[in-house]
C-alpha cells in the first residue's frame, strides 16, 4: 500500500512541469533591452517581439533598462522570477566582456546568474562619420587624428560596449588619440552624430545603415577583417586587414536571448523553439541583412552555452589589448 501511495503522489509531480509549460505564458512577456531605445539592439528586440507574439499567444513588451554597459538591465533580469515572463536580449559585451571591464564592481556573474536560450543575430561593426565632416577615407581621418590629438570625438553606446572596445583597439593599432564619448545606448549617440555634436561612431550596423543610405553618415571602414559584400551600399568599404594589416582586427558582434537562471525546462524549450522559428523565417533574415546583421540560431540552449563560454576568452583578450576599463 505504501508503494502504491508513493506512486500515486508522484504522479502530480511528474505532470507539473508539462502543465507549467502549457499554461505559460499567462501574462505579457517582458523583453528587457539593457540599453536605451533607438540603437541596433533595441531595433532587433522589437523585430523579435513583434514576431514572437503570434507564436506564443501573448503580448511581448520591450522594456529598456539602460546603464553601466548593460549591467543594470542584466542584474534586473537575473533577479527576476525564473518563470519565462522576463527575458533579455543582450549584446556580447554585456554577456561576455563586462565582467573583465568591471571586475569587483560587476553586480552579477552572467554565466551563473543568467540562463542561455539562443543567439539571434551576428555581424560586424561599421565606422561612420557625420557626412558634413571633410574625411573621405579612413586614411584621411587617421591622418587628421594624428596631426590633431584628441580633436576627433567618437560616440559609443556605452563604456565597454562593442563600439568602445573596438575603437580603443583601432586607436592603439593606428597610433592615434581619439576622444571617446560614451552614451547610455546607441540611440542617443546616433542622435548626437546626426546633429554634428560628435564626429564619428564605430558601432553595429543595423542602426547606422539607414543613415548611411540617406546621406547623413559616410562609411569609412568595416570592423571585420574582410569587406562585407552582403550589405548593399558598403560592398566597397575596406576591412581591417586592408587598413591596418598585420594587426589581426576582426570585429564580430552577436546578440542573444537569455533568461533568469533556472528557467523550467519545458518553458525553456518552448521559448527556444519560438525564437528559432522567428530567426529562421526568411522574412527575418531579409530584414536583417540590409542592416548589416545575419540571423543565427543555436540548435539548443546548451549549444549556445558552449559558444558563450568560449567567447569569454575572446572578449577578455579584447578588453586587455584595448586597455579599456569601466569608468
Amino acid at each position: 500500500m505504501k508503494l502504491r501511495r508513493r506512486a500515486f503522489l508522484a504522479a502530480p509531480l511528474a505532470l507539473a512541469a508539462p502543465a507549467r509549460a502549457q499554461t505559460w505564458p499567462s501574462r505579457p512577456i517582458r523583453l528587457v533591452v539593457p540599453i536605451a531605445a533607438g540603437g541596433a539592439l533595441d531595433i532587433t528586440a522589437r523585430m523579435l517581439g513583434e514576431r514572437l507574439q503570434p507564436i506564443l499567444g501573448a503580448t511581448v513588451v520591450v522594456e529598456n533598462r539602460a546603464g553601466a554597459g548593460g549591467n543594470i538591465g542584466a542584474q534586473h533580469v537575473a533577479q527576476s522570477p525564473a518563470d519565462g515572463h522576463t527575458i533579455m536580449l543582450a549584446a556580447a559585451n554585456t554577456l561576455a566582456a563586462n565582467k573583465f571591464l568591471y571586475g569587483a564592481r560587476m553586480p552579477i556573474e552572467p554565466l551563473r546568474d543568467l540562463g542561455p536560450v539562443t543567439r539571434v543575430s551576428t555581424g560586424t561593426i561599421l565606422m561612420v562619420v557625420n557626412a558634413s565632416r571633410p574625411w573621405r577615407s579612413f586614411q584621411e581621418l587617421i591622418a587628421f587624428a594624428r596631426a590633431n590629438p584628441g580633436r576627433v570625438t567618437m560616440g559609443s553606446s556605452g563604456t565597454g560596449t562593442t563600439s568602445h572596445l573596438f575603437i580603443e583597439r583601432v586607436k592603439r593599432a593606428a597610433g592615434v588619440d581619439i576622444t571617446h564619448v560614451p552614451y547610455r545606448g546607441g540611440g542617443p549617440a546616433i542622435q548626437d552624430l546626426v546633429a554634428g555634436n560628435i564626429d564619428m561612431m564605430f558601432d553595429v550596423m543595423p542602426a547606422l545603415m539607414p543613415h548611411v543610405r540617406e546621406g547623413r553618415f559616410r562609411a569609412l571602414a568595416v570592423g571585420a577583417a574582410q569587406r562585407v559584400t552582403y550589405v548593399p551600399g558598403i560592398e566597397n568599404i575596406p576591412g581591417m586587414d586592408e587598413l591596418l594589416p598585420g594587426q589581426g582586427i576582426d570585429a564580430q558582434a552577436w546578440y542573444a536571448v537569455t533568461s533568469p537562471a533556472g528557467l523550467p525546462r519545458p518553458i525553456l524549450d518552448r521559448l527556444h523553439a519560438a525564437l528559432v522559428q522567428v530567426v529562421r523565417a526568411p522574412e527575418f533574415g531579409e530584414r536583417l541583412s540590409p542592416l548589416g546583421f545575419q540571423p543565427v540560431a543555436d540548435a539548443t540552449p546548451e549549444a549556445f552555452l558552449e559558444f558563450w563560454r568560449g567567447q569569454e576568452a575572446v572578449w577578455r583578450q579584447l578588453v586587455e589589448i584595448s586597455g579599456a576599463t569601466a569608468e
